[in-house]
């Protein structure tokens, strides 16, 4: 059920009582006029691609409202069915999630985009090398423990997201493990995909918990060059180590959609089309950003005045 009463003479879809194409953008989430239009011909595209074959019946919903309310769920961690009432209702929304995250629809949408947004930032389209990291997040009581595991270096219950980002922080692959999946363990996998997805990269980069037969084993069976980065023990205080910090950013934008500041999700595969949910909707600004030449904005209200001018 809606969380609000719908009026029904204001309805403007095909199913009853949904006002979703006439809805107007109003939460931050949402997307704007010019981010739709970029990200419009991407999505239909995909849609398009993945739906081979003869084809079924047409979206009953706005397609618009449909990624606007998956946007909503991603940055501010709602619950499903407590989606505000402009969106369609919130068993279609979760439809639409599970079936064409299944096809991976984030993915390919973040393919895309990144491919642009690297483009502009004259860089080659698809990347040469990559960054690889993990982080452990505390999971809900939703999560089943047949999924889940305990972290004892960060002292923390739950799943561990596996990432592996280009030299400009996007990301490129991501794997959700136990908690208690060793970082090298868990890197079979993250490697495995990388290679078989993106086979022009050639070197990794890691940090010291990604040492011994994981260099060896992706040299022999996948060709990469796997580079540990460590960090120097008689140096006290922070310490920007090269490369390193890009993919502890691409952590740092993830994390600012509250749904993946902990792991609600009762299947793995689910966090993952999270992560590729929430990446579509960073590429999908900045791609907007680099295509206008506009700076991003401030995160916290405005920036500050200039005290020797002022």
């Amino acid at each position: 059920m809606p969380v609000y009463p719908v009026v029904a003479g204001k309805a403007s879809c095909r199913v009853s009582g949904c006002v979703c194409r006439g809805r107007v953008p109003r939460y931050p989430s949402d997307l704007t006029d010019a981010q739709w239009k970029l990200l419009e011909p991407e999505a239909r595209g995909v849609m398009a691609e993945l739906r081979k074959g003869p084809g079924g019946a047409p979206m009953s919903h706005d397609l618009r409202a449909m990624l606007d309310a998956i946007g909503y769920v991603t940055r501010y961690g709602i619950e499903w069915r407590a989606l505000p009432v402009d969106f369609p209702p919130w068993t279609a929304a979760y439809a639409f999630f599970e079936r064409w995250s299944a096809r991976e629809l984030p993915r390919r949408l973040a393919d895309r985009l990144r491919g642009r947004i690297r483009i502009a930032c004259g860089r080659a389209e698809l990347p040469t090398a990559a960054v690889i990291d993990a982080q452990t997040v505390r999971g809900s009581d939703t999560v089943p423990a047949s999924s889940s595991g305990y972290d004892a270096g960060k002292k923390t219950k739950g799943r561990k997201r596996n990432i592996a980002t280009d030299c400009l922080g996007l990301l490129l692959v991501v794997t959700v493990t136990a908690a208690s999946v060793q970082d090298r363990d868990g890197a079979h996998r993250l490697l495995a995909l990388l290679h078989e997805r993106y086979s022009t990269i050639s070197l990794v980069w890691a940090d010291g918990g990604y040492a011994g037969r994981l260099v060896v084993w992706a040299k022999q069976a996948l060709r990469l060059a796997v580079t540990i980065i460590k960090r120097t023990d008689n140096v006290t205080g922070f310490v920007l180590l090269p490369r390193r910090w890009v993919v502890e950013r691409t952590f740092g934008w993830l994390v600012r959609h509250r749904r993946l500041v902990r792991d609600y999700e009762r299947r793995p595969e689910h966090h993952e089309a999270m992560v590729w949910w929430a990446t579509v909707a960073i590429m999908t600004r900045r791609l907007t950003r680099e295509l206008a030449g506009t700076p991003p904005e401030p995160r916290r209200g405005q920036p500050r005045p200039d005290l020797k001018t002022a």
